[in-house]
């Protein structure tokens, strides 16, 4: 599972790439989380506030830090498809 954290490392960005990481290895899904913090990548993705969680190339969440339960279940979705 790809997933990234767009935000230009902010701590609220750093907050989401925490949860992120916990919610992951608590699933023990086999992923790959990168921190994107390059401004036109992450308009690219059509982001107008961060922090921004994709998933497999799929924008999830933008201009919050989502609970870790609510991350898990993304992340669950995500794997399931």
């Amino acid at each position: 599972m790809k997933i990234e954290v767009l935000g230009t490392g902010c701590k609220k960005c750093n907050d989401l790439e925490t949860v992120t990481r916990a919610a992951a290895d608590k699933l023990g899904v086999a992923y790959e989380l990168t921190h994107v913090k390059d401004l036109s990548r992450i308009a690219a993705y059509g982001v107008m506030m961060t922090p921004a969680l994709v998933i497999n190339g799929q924008v999830k969440v933008t201009g919050k830090v989502p609970s870790e339960a609510e991350v898990t279940a993304l992340l669950t979705s995500a794997a399931a498809s």
